[in-house]
C-alpha cells in the first residue's frame, strides 16, 4: 500500500510540475518515489550514479546540440530555403513543410510551419490546416533516428535506436496513409513559385539535417567508442558547426541559445535517467505488473492515456516501458507496439505544446482539431491494442 501511495503521488507531482518544468517535475517525482520505497543511503547512492554516468551526460549533450541545430537553422534562413525548394505540389507542401520543421525538436516549431501553410494553402480550412500542421509535424519524428524522445526511450530498453526506428516503420506507414485518407486528401488546388527553383538551396539544408545520423549510424557500426553515445555527440556537433559554417547571416549564438533553451532538453534527459533508475530499484514496478491484465495490454492502454495527459513522450515512456520490463523483456516488436501507443497519444493531446500554438495561431476551437485527428488517431490505437492481444 505504502508503494502504490508513493507511485500516486509522485505522478501526480510529476503531472503538475511538469507545467512548469520538466526535469524538475522528473526529478521531484524521482525523490518523492524514492522517500516512499527506499533508504536515503540508496536514494543518493543512485542519484550520484546517474549524473556521473557517462553514457546520461553524453546523450543528454547531444540532446542539448539538437534545439541548438534547429535554432540556427531557422536563423540563417536555411530551414525557409529548405521548403522554398520543395517542389512538390500543394498538398506535398501542406504535408511536408510541417514534417521537415519537426526533424529537429525547436520549441514553438509548429509556429514556424504555421505561416508556411497559412499562405501555401490558400483556400483550405484553417481547421484542416491545424490537424495537418500537428499530424504531419509529428509523423517523421516517430522514426527519425536523432528524436529524442525515440533515443531516450530505446536507450531505457537497451535497444539501438536504428532497430527502434526499423520496427516503427509500419506504424509510420499506417499513419502516413490515414494522414492522406482523413486530412491532405481534401486539400486542392495549386501553388505559383514567385522564385525560381534552386538546388543548393534545397540540398545545403538537406546536408545538414541528414548528416548527423547518417555520421551517428556510421560511427557505431565502423568505429570503435567507449561510449556508443559519443557517436550521437560527434554527430549532431558536425550538423551544428555545418549549420554555423553555411549561414549566410551572421548569427548570435546566445540569444539563439536563450530562445532554443538547449539546457532544457539536457537536464530532462538526466532527470528521466534519474527516476528511471529509483522506479527501477523499488518495488513500484512488481505493484504495477501485478494488476490482474496481460502485461502488454496494460502497458499499450495506460501509455495512450499517459501520452494523452501529459502532452509528452519521455515522460511516460519513463513510467510504462520500466513497468513491462518488470515482468520479462521487451522485443523490438513490443517495444513498437508501447512506444506507438504512447506516441499517438501525445500526437493528439490537447495540453500537448504544438497542438495549443497551432490552435491559436489559426483561432480554431479545440473540438474542431480532435475532431478531425481523433478518427485516424483511435484507429492507430485500436490496431495496436489488437495486435497486442495476440502477443
Amino acid at each position: 500500500m505504502l508503494t502504490w501511495v508513493g507511485f500516486i503521488i509522485s505522478l501526480t507531482v510529476i503531472l503538475f510540475v511538469a507545467r512548469r518544468s520538466l526535469p524538475l517535475a522528473l526529478f521531484c517525482g524521482a525523490i518523492i518515489l524514492g522517500l516512499f520505497t527506499l533508504p536515503l543511503l540508496t536514494i543518493s547512492r543512485l542519484v550520484g550514479g546517474t549524473v556521473s554516468d557517462a553514457s546520461v551526460l553524453l546523450l543528454g549533450l547531444a540532446m542539448g546540440f539538437i534545439p541548438m541545430i534547429g535554432g540556427t537553422m531557422k536563423e540563417s534562413g536555411q530551414m525557409d530555403a529548405l521548403v522554398n525548394n520543395l517542389r512538390i505540389g500543394k498538398r506535398g507542401l501542406m504535408a511536408l513543410s510541417p514534417a521537415m520543421m519537426g526533424l529537429l525538436p525547436m520549441p514553438g516549431g509548429a509556429l514556424l510551419s504555421a505561416p508556411i501553410l497559412e499562405k501555401g494553402g490558400a483556400g483550405v480550412p484553417d481547421d484542416l490546416k491545424v490537424a495537418i500542421n500537428d499530424w504531419f509535424r509529428h509523423l517523421f519524428v516517430l522514426i527519425y533516428p536523432l528524436s529524442s524522445a525515440l533515443i531516450a526511450s530505446a536507450k531505457i530498453v537497451d535497444l539501438s535506436v536504428y532497430s527502434a526506428a526499423l520496427y516503427l516503420f509500419p506504424t509510420f506507414c499506417v499513419a502516413l496513409f490515414l494522414g492522406y485518407i482523413f486530412l491532405v486528401r481534401r486539400v486542392n488546388g495549386k501553388i505559383d513559385y514567385a522564385e525560381a527553383f534552386s538546388l543548393k538551396g534545397l540540398l545545403m539544408p538537406l546536408g545538414i539535417v541528414l548528416i548527423a545520423p547518417a555520421l551517428d549510424f556510421s560511427l557505431k557500426k565502423l568505429a570503435y567508442l567507449p561510449v556508443q553515445e559519443l557517436a550521437t555527440v560527434i554527430g549532431v556537433g558536425v550538423a551544428f558547426v555545418f549549420s554555423i559554417l553555411l549561414s549566410r547571416n551572421r548569427l548570435d549564438l546566445i540569444t539563439i541559445a536563450r530562445k532554443m533553451k538547449p539546457w532544457n532538453f539536457t537536464l530532462i534527459i538526466v532527470g528521466m535517467f534519474i527516476f528511471l533508475n529509483i522506479f527501477r530499484e523499488s518495488n513500484a514496478a512488481s505493484a504495477i505488473a501485478s494488476i490482474p491484465l496481460p502485461p502488454l495490454t496494460l502497458c499499450v492502454v495506460a501509455g495512450f492515456f499517459l501520452g494523452v495527459a501529459t502532452g509528452r513522450v519521455i515522460l511516460p515512456a519513463s513510467i510504462i516501458l520500466p513497468v513491462y520490463l518488470s515482468s520479462t523483456s521487451i522485443t523490438p516488436v513490443v517495444f513498437a507496439l508501447i512506444y506507438t501507443s504512447i506516441f499517438f497519444g501525445y500526437v493528439i493531446s490537447p495540453v500537448h505544446p504544438c497542438v495549443g500554438v497551432s490552435v491559436e495561431y489559426f483561432n480554431v476551437p479545440m473540438k474542431n482539431f480532435l475532431k478531425l485527428l481523433m478518427p485516424p488517431t483511435f484507429i492507430i490505437f485500436i490496431l495496436v491494442l489488437i495486435i497486442s492481444s495476440f502477443i
